[in-house]
């Protein structure tokens, strides 16, 4: 058995792990100068490599087609990666939210597992080297070509490309185009996990501002899909941080919408009765001073000008001036602060792409093609993505391992 796997990424290395588990002969093509150039920079360089809750929680996590993978994640979940990568001796640990990275907390420790299982199983890896074209014959996958004019044959080819996030680690979407070729439809990829660009203008003076323990909601055409408690950033061009970022895979996934925006509850822990007292307390208690000033006790600082902007109340106003329609406004700003929603960030700046080949050419049980035979399907360049937190991670594990595998996978129910 020969198989030919196209990427040296998470998926990738995993895959040729697999298929040399399974006896065959491997081959890995990597356009790079070196493998896992992607997941060197993952968790800010320390690689949230996958984590480690409960089979449950983990689809939880997944966007859509969750189902797709149970027969990868049962083949080869993220207990078994986790014992995988130790035993290529790169220890780990589990931190907040179950998020799993090495001790080393250096990425490259990863990469040098992997690296390390590659070459105990013989693998061929060449680098630098660039495929062309998967060559068919009768719907039959054959080999490739590569750039250099080089024909390879193979059993079995797996396209392990990713997405187009972070093109300059080499996701340019070449998978896409392979898949377009050989008939296999194409979920149009967005950008996701990725920060927010915002109508409002007033977003941009705030920027650099961290907010935390505050609530974000995202609204989608009036419906809330998604709300949270965390930590968000008001950056040059609208919104950033964990809460938008999680937020932004939900819009990802949502067709057609025609109005999109977030609401920031700022003061969480309170209700509006319990803020509208506290804000008496303070007004009282500052009289004569400038309203400015003491908003700028119960807000960042930077907030103050623009929370009375908001409100419609002059900065310079006198505490005991302040009218109780003011005071209302001020505590549906604080609990209730609308940002409209123009679109993500661009694919520079995503995490992942949404979107992909489609999971109804792909037997879920194989990842094999249900077009061509002998072509196979995994990670990131699928219709598949999740939440923060390792588990788009354990997806390019969990497929790439099934990929590989010459048996299939244990379980299926799709």
């Amino acid at each position: 058995m020969k198989t030919i796997i196209i990427g040296g990424g998470p998926a990738g290395m995993i895959a040729a792990i697999s298929a040399a588990d399974s006896g065959s002969d491997v081959i890995l093509f990597e356009k790079n100068e070196k493998l896992g150039k992607k997941l060197f920079i993952t968790g800010k360089g320390r690689c949230n490599v996958t984590n480690n809750c409960e089979k449950d929680k983990f689809f939880d996590n997944i966007m859509g087609n969750s189902k797709f993978l149970y027969s990868a994640f049962a083949k080869f979940d993220n207990h078994a990666l986790m014992e995988l990568i130790e035993s290529l001796g790169t220890p780990l640990k589990v931190e907040r939210g179950e998020r799993v990275f090495p001790v080393s907390d250096h990425s490259s420790d990863i990469i040098r597992a992997l690296t390390k299982g590659l070459k105990d199983r013989a693998v061929e890896v060449r680098l630098n080297d660039s495929v062309k074209e998967i060559l068919t014959e009768d719907n039959i996958a054959k080999g490739v070509l590569t750039d250099k004019g080089e024909k390879y044959t193979a059993d079995k080819v797996i396209v392990c490309t990713g997405g187009v996030s972070y093109k300059s680690t080499g996701s340019t979407g070449d998978g896409y185009i392979w898949g377009s070729k050989t008939g296999h439809r194409i979920t149009t990829p967005k950008p996701s996990l990725v920060p927010l660009v915002t109508h409002d203008k007033w977003v941009y003076d705030l920027q650099g501002l961290s907010l935390k323990n505050v609530k974000l909601s995202l609204y989608i055409d009036g419906k809330v899909k998604y709300s949270d408690m965390g930590e968000m950033l008001f950056t040059h061009f609208g919104l950033s941080g964990p809460l938008v970022l999680t937020a932004s895979a939900y819009l990802a996934s949502a067709k057609d919408y025609k109005e999109a925006y977030v609401i920031i509850d700022n003061k969480p822990a309170l209700s509006f009765e319990e803020f509208d007292k506290r804000l008496i307390r303070e007004l009282t208690a500052g009289n004569n001073k400038e309203i400015k000033n003491i908003l700028g006790e119960i807000y960042p600082s930077k907030m103050a000008k623009i929370i009375c902007g908001l409100a419609g109340i002059d900065q310079y106003k006198k505490c005991n001036e302040i009218k109780k329609e003011e005071r209302n406004a001020l505590v549906e700003i604080t609990k209730k602060m609308k940002i409209m929603v123009n679109r993500t960030r661009d694919f520079d700046e995503a995490i992942i792409t949404h979107g992909g080949i489609s999971l109804k050419d792909v037997n879920p049980k194989t990842m094999e093609s249900k077009l061509i035979k002998g072509l196979y399907f995994a990670g990131e360049v699928l219709d598949l993505d999740a939440l923060t937190g390792g588990f788009n991670l354990q997806i390019a594990f969990s497929t790439g391992y099934l990929a590989g595998c010459n048996e299939g996978g244990g379980y299926y129910e799709y």
